[in-house]
């Protein structure tokens, strides 16, 4: 049949049954999306309510195909979905889920996935899959599933998880990005699939296509999951697409990199040469993005100079535009980079606009201060003749000795003290977890003398305390030391030089006058060592 009327007249014929009249309508729903045929004439026409009639009427002997297809077709023809037609057709797939194959249980699942469905269809079709998940196979049926219902029910996911990780091998490229893709959108970081999945894609000799390149970069970033073998592959393959990338997209691949604390600098490079060859089709938004994702890793461009004059060009007038927290990242991040006017800092400590954030308990709001607090010490410390407005000493915290939760103390820390105190000879000579004025925290200071013997740390004044115990200045030759601990997350291959935060930290502390001691702990890949 070819046209509308030609199966409409199936109606009239002598050897109409329910199952010819279910193919009828789920033929009939094609041609009309197909020819854009008008829905609401044919739902009238009384031919049409004959096949639905003969349908209705001996549901029961429609084949399981054709009455799967109904369940399609009929929402299709514009039937609602509380209908008579469509509740008979419903509690018949229900009676007989039992005799439906795995295939087109999977069908059905993907279907009434799609369609939003509401109702007791859709759960027992997902509790039959949770029961008969020994008997999934192909790898498609594996990749449909975990992308379209998987999010529905954690149990079948769990199943589906362990089903990938038996078929990781057999994955091809697009069914690789999609199976990760399926475990960001559901938060799932599975690490033995992740990890599976990694070394297969390792495996594969032609270059990845674009899409999935973008895919698998958006997905490990948004489990931070890192290996490092992949993301090299993935910022190698990368770079020659970057020209043909929109804005969008480059910005997301930036926010990506710095997401997962990993610097390839060769495509950092590239993306500063794309801000700057595209710099009139990139919005104002994009490039601060692009800045911020910069300063997370730390990294300066090699055309430093014509990349920064560019931004500040972009930005003259347009900060008035940009809302409090882009602003903050933005001034935060050209502190970091050490690309701060003192106009700008003029605009984001100004009473005017930190008082929009005072009072505000909420994470964003705190995590914003904290910037704040860091752009009063670049102002302070490392902004010669900037006067100012500052931050209200009353905000500034530095608490001193705090009395943290001993419960959240890492192992690390606690031998820190311990140690220290012992090897410097009790705990006056020590001040453990220091808040200070500048927005950073020092696990442990130290004064020592110019003969490198510890002094009463609480006996001398303490510029960087809102409140200092002391008011002796330090002895001719004394000096302070900040010892920092840094705790590196096990999936972090390349430690703290390339946090933006680590570098700013520094900078301020030295400039304020400590040595600083760090100490670091964490596992890197290919270390069994602490």
């Amino acid at each position: 049949a070819s046209s509308a009327q030609e199966l409409l007249q199936v109606s009239r014929g002598p050897a109409l049954s329910s199952n010819l009249a279910a193919l009828a309508i789920a033929r009939l729903a094609r041609l009309s999306g197909e020819q854009h045929g008008d829905a609401g004439s044919l739902r009238g026409d009384p031919r049409f309510q004959q096949l639905l009639s003969t349908v209705d009427t001996q549901i029961s002997q429609v084949w399981n195909a054709p009455l799967l297809q109904l369940l399609r077709s009929l929402p299709a023809l514009g039937l609602a979905r509380g209908g008579r037609p469509l509740r008979s057709v419903e509690q018949e797939v229900l009676w007989r889920l039992r005799r439906l194959s795995l295939r087109q249980l999977v069908q059905l699942a993907e279907l009434l996935a799609g369609q939003g469905h509401e109702g007791p269809l859709l759960p027992e079709v997902l509790r039959k899959l949770e029961l008969r998940w020994t008997e999934l196979d192909g790898t498609r049926t594996v990749v449909t599933l975990m992308a379209k219902v998987g999010h529905l029910s954690p149990a079948l996911m769990e199943r589906l998880e362990d089903k990938a990780l038996e078929l990781a091998e057999q994955f091809d490229p697009d069914e690789l990005r999609r199976v990760v893709l399926a475990l960001a959108l559901q938060q799932r970081r599975c690490v033995p699939l992740l990890r599976a999945l990694s070394y297969h894609l390792l495996q594969k000799p032609a270059e990845l296509p674009l899409p999935v390149l973008t895919d698998l970069l958006f997905a490990f970033s948004k489990l931070s999951f890192q290996q490092p073998q992949v993301l090299h592959r993935l910022s190698l393959e990368l770079q020659p697409h970057l020209g043909t990338l929109s804005p969008a997209q480059v910005l997301r691949c930036a926010r990506s990199f710095a997401s997962l604390r990993w610097l390839s600098r060769p495509l950092a490079e590239a993306i500063a040469q794309y801000s700057l060859d595209n710099a009139q089709n990139l919005s104002v938004t994009q490039l601060c993005g692009i800045l911020v994702s910069f300063a997370r890793l730390n990294f300066q461009p090699s055309s430093s100079e014509e990349f920064f004059s560019m931004l500040q060009e972009r930005l003259q007038g347009q900060e008035q535009q940009l809302d409090v927290p882009l602003l903050t990242d933005v001034v935060w991040s050209l502190c970091v980079l050490q690309q701060a006017r003192p106009p700008q800092l003029r605009q984001v400590l100004s009473p005017k606009f930190h008082a929009r954030l005072r009072g505000d308990t909420s994470p964003r709001a705190q995590s914003l201060w904290q910037k704040l607090l860091h752009i009063n010490a670049t102002a302070r410390l490392e902004t010669p003749g900037y006067e100012g407005p500052f931050l209200p000493p009353e905000a500034l915290g530095g608490d001193g000795d705090r009395d943290k939760d001993k419960d959240k103390t890492t192992p690390l820390q606690r031998g820190l003290r311990e140690a220290l105190a012992g090897a410097l000879g009790g705990p006056d000579v020590v001040r453990c977890d220091v808040s200070t004025v500048y927005g950073w925290d020092i696990d442990a200071e130290v004064v020592l003398d110019s003969d490198n013997k510890p002094l009463p740390v609480r006996d001398f004044a303490a510029p960087h305390l809102a409140h200092s115990e002391g008011t002796k200045p330090l002895p001719p030759g004394a000096r302070r030391v900040a010892v920092l601990r840094w705790e590196l997350p096990q999936f972090s291959s390349r430690g703290r030089e390339l946090l933006g935060r680590g570098s700013m930290a520094r900078r301020h502390l030295r400039a304020a006058g400590f040595l600083l001691a760090e100490v670091s702990a964490g596992k890197r890949p290919g270390d069994p060592r602490g």
